[in-house]
């Protein structure tokens, strides 16, 4: 019997428990109900349940044998503030707040695991189901990481996933080295000198100052950049003025930078600074530039890359697999994981072709198709790494 087959009949059970939380959606650092639903199923899973980890995590460990190795497992339990916009049985009750990333469906399946591998104990060692809050924009993987995880539950290596829609379910991707960006946040305030809007002269105009510095800062990337290398700048945010006949006397900026490599990471964040404040002052004016390193680089281990790529192709055939996913610069905090310990972050496919809403997105719902192959791949992992005696 597979390992697909052996975990199916799990399948409503989590399906249900999947479309609960996504009815309920809770957002970075409040996922209190949802962190009841995960502590309420370990415990009758008769795992050891912890809490208080980046405030609202769960940790669940589950032994089996008397091997001391431990590996752990990660999945992520925050929504977005986000209004939805589907119409089915389990759509958010919540309003503004909905599960656009499929964290409900992540969390699910590491509860199937968690329950299939408590029934069967087909292992030697202990594993730890790592429940992360504040996925999005917040970091709480940081947050975990500075309150003491792996001191607390040491592991040798850890383990994420992320649904990817685009994919084909049954399909699983991954990379050796970095796979998704660090994602940094700035911002700029712009100080000038205000005026009538009609009396340009007598001011010290902080919108053109603004205007100058925006398109200044994609130099970096277009001339400082190693054309063979990668970086983002984004603005995405422009606050200066009330009315329409007043030059303000400042303009805040703010966004995003993306890349993989801490130099490019180092150039962009001394280079927005320098060109900030040089043209500021140029003009006669002043520039305030913060720089928030919130996300690192994700980067998978070769080791654990590999051992990933062996159960994904043991759970769908190795042609499921594919081991040189192109790399993305979206941002995960589970990097913050992977810079303590050696592990692997794959995705998990949610299904192509039409229909195959992407995430983020208010009409985007996690596929249920996925579950039994989410299950799989963390059970067989658990298995292939800490073999039964």
């Amino acid at each position: 019997m597979s390992v697909i087959e052996k975990v199916e009949h799990l399948v409503p059970e989590i399906t249900e428990w999947r479309h609960r939380i996504h009815q309920h959606p809770e957002t970075a650092f409040e996922e209190h109900n949802t962190a009841d639903l995960v502590a309420e199923k370990l415990e009758s899973f008769g795992l050891e349940v912890h809490r208080g980890l980046g405030r609202t995590g769960v940790v669940g460990t589950l032994r089996a044998g008397g091997g001391n190795r431990a590996i752990g497992l990660r999945a992520d339990l925050d929504a977005l503030d986000l209004q939805e916009m589907n119409d089915f049985a389990h759509k958010s009750r919540i309003d503004g707040k909905m599960h656009a990333c499929g964290h409900d469906g992540h969390t699910a399946m590491l509860l199937g695991a968690a329950k299939h591998l408590s029934e069967t104990k087909n292992f030697d060692g202990i594993v730890h189901f790592i429940f992360q809050p504040a996925e999005e924009n917040v970091a709480g993987g940081r947050e975990m990481i500075k309150d003491g995880l792996f001191e607390k539950f040491p592991v040798e290596s850890v383990f994420g996933l992320h649904n990817m829609p685009g994919l084909e379910v049954g399909k699983i991707a991954m990379r050796t080295g970095p796979f998704m960006a660090a994602a940094d946040f700035f911002h700029a305030r712009i100080v000038g000198n205000g005026g009538h809007g009609a009396f340009p002269h007598l001011a010290t105009d902080p919108v053109v100052i603004a205007a100058a510095i925006v398109q200044a800062w994609q130099s970096l990337v277009s001339r400082n950049t190693d054309p063979m290398k990668s970086a983002v700048i984004s603005v995405t945010q422009i606050h200066g003025g009330h009315t329409t006949n007043v030059i303000p006397n400042e303009v805040e900026l703010s966004g995003t930078t993306r890349s993989f490599e801490p130099a490019v990471q180092d150039m962009i964040e001394s280079g927005m600074k320098r060109i900030a404040e040089g043209i500021a002052a140029a003009h006669g004016a002043r520039a305030e530039f913060t720089y928030d390193r919130r996300y690192a680089s994700l980067i998978n281990s070769p080791d654990e890359t590999v051992m990933a790529a062996e159960a994904a192709a043991h759970v769908v055939g190795a042609d499921n697999v594919d081991t040189n996913a192109t790399a993305v610069m979206g941002a995960e905090d589970f990097a913050w994981m992977l810079r303590e310990r050696p592990g692997c972050y794959v995705f998990l496919g949610n299904g192509a072709g039409e229909g195959s809403c992407h995430v983020h997105n208010p009409g985007y719902d996690f596929n249920d198709k996925a579950i039994a192959t989410g299950v799989s791949y963390w059970t067989r992992l658990v298995e292939q790494i800490l073999p039964a005696a």
